[in-house]
């Protein structure tokens, strides 16, 4: 009996059946997957044509990691590019040129230790022409206020809304700020308000490779810095026949002027200061008022141009006796040889001249730097 009962007990504390290989209760471990292949993708499909030079060319690899990748230009010199810290990403960071054929060529390995070799070869678009863009204000400035960011392309923009995109703004501190078009070639950004002193502004132009319409692409990327000053503000007042001059809010100077007469009143509104020069020639003929019809050239110091068709700050010895009492100009705001040598040296780019009570009518937007005669509301929509 005591030998039947240790073969009971035995029986009742034996593991699972042998041949199953499993574990109590009968369960099994599955054995592990087999080691994937490499998935290895070129961006760029072989025999591609019209790629834009500004889009990356990239190799990817999934399952395993990228080994050697080479892409060349058609002179056989290896293109630049950077591998991720994974080695499953490549990227060209040299930039392509325009109209020519590249190959690229990628090894990768999987998980399972083999090799895959994938190539393609591809040719960048032919532009009709390039595009180069220029500024205002240029690069390492210091600018007033009131200056607004304008940008001059050299052909006519077909695709307004892909341009703007490629002109990038950044501030600091952050300010919000819109785009407007003033024809098809320029386009200006600037905030709300005038700018914060200490502003300090990046404008990257991101244009190259990139197409803005009608088969013209960007020809140069450009990044552009420059800080805004002082806030210096001059109020003009045709009335009183004063200019009185602000600095960060604070009353500095107070000049009498002269400014244009009722047949020339000065336009109304708000100014920025663009160009200066010691000496120069005012010549009306430069707008269209011919000699014979009441026109001049006449020679003037420490004049700054407030617009395009031709209000400046200057001296006028000769109104000197007018200054505080009339207008007499046509249009510019006359000051003493002193007081003209002040503006001079004490505005930069980019200050404000507010004109009032002059008379005459009110300052168009696209005379100069009239940004601020355009409401808001209206800016925003960006005149495209």
């Amino acid at each position: 009996m005591a030998g039947v009962a240790v073969m009971l007990i035995a029986g009742c504390s034996g593991g699972g059946d042998p041949a199953s290989g499993g574990g109590a209760g009968g369960e099994s471990s599955a054995p592990p997957p087999p080691p994937k292949p490499v998935t290895l993708t070129l961006a760029l499909n072989n025999g591609a044509a019209n790629v834009s030079p500004g889009l990356p060319v990239i190799a990817t690899a999934a399952d395993g990691k990228l080994t050697d990748v080479k892409l060349t230009n058609p002179d056989g010199k290896v293109v630049e590019g950077k591998m991720n810290a994974e080695s499953t990403q490549w990227t060209n960071t040299e930039p392509l040129g325009y109209s020519k054929t590249y190959k690229l060529v990628a090894t990768a390995t999987g998980e399972d230790g083999k090799a895959e070799t994938k190539e393609s070869s591809f040719t960048t678009v032919k532009p009709r022409t390039l595009t180069y863009v220029s500024t205002n204000p240029q690069d390492g400035t210091t600018i007033g206020v009131g200056q607004p960011l304008a940008f001059y392309f050299d052909e006519p923009v077909a695709d307004k809304v892909a341009a703007e995109k490629m002109l990038e703004i950044t501030t600091e501190p952050k300010v919000e700020g819109a785009f407007y078009w003033f024809n098809k070639k320029e386009v200006h950004w600037r905030p709300e308000k005038f700018w914060k002193s200490g502003t300090k502004i990046t404008m990257n132009i991101k244009v190259y490779g990139k197409h803005i319409g009608d088969g013209i692409y960007g020809q140069e990327d450009r990044t552009i810095t420059t800080t805004v000053g002082d806030e210096v503000i001059h109020e003009a007042d045709g009335q009183s026949h004063q200019v009185i001059t602000k600095v960060n809010g604070q009353v500095v100077r107070t000049m009498p002027t002269s400014m244009g007469k009722p047949a020339d009143a000065t336009p109304t509104g708000t100014y920025v200061l663009m160009e200066k020069h010691d000496h120069m020639i005012m010549d009306s003929t430069t707008y269209g008022l011919a000699l014979e019809n009441g026109g001049y050239k006449t020679p003037v110091d420490w004049a700054y141009r407030m617009s395009n068709s031709g209000i400046f700050f200057h001296g006028a010895p000769w109104s000197i006796g007018d200054q505080g009492k009339r207008n007499v100009s046509h249009g510019c705001l006359n000051l003493s040889p002193e007081n003209a040598k002040w503006v001079f040296d004490n505005s930069k780019q980019g200050d404000v001249v507010i004109v009032t009570n002059s008379g005459g009518p009110a300052l168009e937007p696209w005379d100069g730097f009239g940004d601020w005669q355009v409401p808001w509301a209206t800016w925003v929509q960006g005149n495209r």
